[in-house]
């Protein structure tokens, strides 16, 4: 009896290392919906981007901003007037929201123009991937706005801005280039590799974030135009590392399951109401 009982317990142990060893053996599972996924962080609240060091030396890659009095800074005074006269407008509230980039309220920026929702409960690879790259984009033009120093225009023209508790940060903070339209341009690249059906939408829900910091009187436009140079530059600089890969592959088959669920965006009615107004002239050329 005893020994039967041995036995018996010999075999559940041998059984129970056997799964162990089986379940270590095959590949782990992707999260689900709803599956808490680290991102990893310095402190709390500063996350850790993919790669170690700047993707690239913003400021051997970008050209000098516009001088004083130049035809250059004469566009950008131009078209800082024409933002100006948005003020208190539906295209003034959606670049009050398109300013915060803290999560979770970043989460749903690009939702609309991807179509899917987007949460940490429901596309929580997603969200990481754009975390993460949103700390390389931002490092990315570090160098060059040290060089630079650039004024931001409300510094000039005394306007109201869309973020008031920004004001004595972004005084001392270089303008040139933005930041934001980096960050916004990375997240508008990576996004339409992950679902290139939607790219015309994507691709203008990009430019619009960018023109955002007109609107809110904190950038010149020809900060938002290597922004953007910024952000693409960083965005072929994450193809290369292995996290990114991984976070992208895992992001596709969120949105993939997302679709399948309907899982649609509620607000995309007031962002398109706030996004029928642009600062920048149908006819001008991009720089």
């Amino acid at each position: 009896m005893r020994l039967r009982v041995r036995d018996g317990v010999r075999v559940a142990v041998c059984g129970a290392l056997l799964s162990m060893l089986v379940a270590c053996a095959l590949p782990a599972r992707e999260a689900s919906p709803g599956t808490a996924v680290v991102v990893p962080e310095s402190r709390p609240g500063v996350t850790i981007g993919y790669l170690d060091a700047p993707a690239f030396d913003s400021r051997a890659l970008l050209p000098a901003p516009p001088a004083p009095g130049s035809a250059a800074q004469a566009h950008d005074d131009a078209i800082a007037a024409r933002s100006l006269a948005l003020h208190d407008t539906a295209r003034w509230r959606q670049a009050t929201v398109d300013a915060d980039l803290t999560f979770p309220a970043a989460e749903p920026l690009f939702a609309c123009a991807l179509g899917v929702e987007i949460s940490a409960d429901r596309t929580p690879h997603l969200v990481r991937l754009l975390r993460r790259s949103l700390a390389d984009a931002s490092n990315a033009g570090r160098a060059a706005k040290d060089h630079w120093q650039r004024g931001r225009p409300f510094v000039r023209n005394a306007a109201p801005v869309c973020t008031p508790e920004d004001v004595a940060r972004l005084t001392t903070s270089a303008s040139y280039p933005s930041g934001h339209t980096a960050i916004g341009w990375a997240w508008t690249l990576a996004l339409v590799e992950l679902a290139p059906e939607r790219s015309d939408a994507l691709l203008q829900r990009g430019r619009a974030f960018g023109e955002s910091r007109l609107v809110c009187n904190v950038h010149w436009h020809s900060d938002i135009v290597e922004g953007e140079r910024v952000g693409a530059a960083t965005f072929a600089r994450l193809q290369a590392a292995p996290e990114f890969r991984a976070d992208l592959d895992a992001a596709r088959a969120e949105i993939a399951a997302q679709r399948a669920a309907g899982a649609t965006p509620a607000h995309c009615d007031t962002e398109t109401t706030g996004l029928r107004q642009s600062p920048i002239p149908a006819a001008d050329a991009r720089d």
